[in-house]
């Protein structure tokens, strides 16, 4: 039943994506209308380039908030189920919370966690 089940699952899901999107293009309202194509700023025509590029440091902020986020969702069931999983779950946590320490000692180290 597990590969037969994965199959079916896939391919519904594909159909109901390909459903979904097929569907909203046949009943949506279509206008093209020159406005559309323009960069809007708060209804206001915007003051220089329209095309400006972020700063690295911020994408890096960002990665760095969402790993100790993704770090956050396994703690809390790890903390949930603790007593009966024992010694063994500790050592691992311990493991897995060291990796964590080493990424973010290397994001300090090279500066990522600066606001400049």
């Amino acid at each position: 039943m597990g590969s037969e089940a994965i199959i079916v699952f896939l391919i519904a899901g594909i159909v109901m994506v390909a459903g979904a999107n097929f569907l909203s293009s046949l009943i949506s309202h279509k206008s093209d209308n020159p406005q559309k194509r323009e960069p809007y700023e708060s209804g206001m025509t915007t003051i220089g380039p329209t095309w400006v590029q972020f700063k690295v440091g911020y994408y890096l902020f960002a990665i760095l908030f969402l790993v100790f986020d993704v770090e956050v969702a396994f703690l809390v069931p790890w903390a949930v189920v603790f007593q009966e999983i024992g010694a063994v779950a500790f050592i691992e946590i311990i493991i897995f919370l060291f990796i964590l320490g080493l990424g973010l000692a290397y994001a300090w180290k090279k500066g990522a966690l600066q606001w400049e």
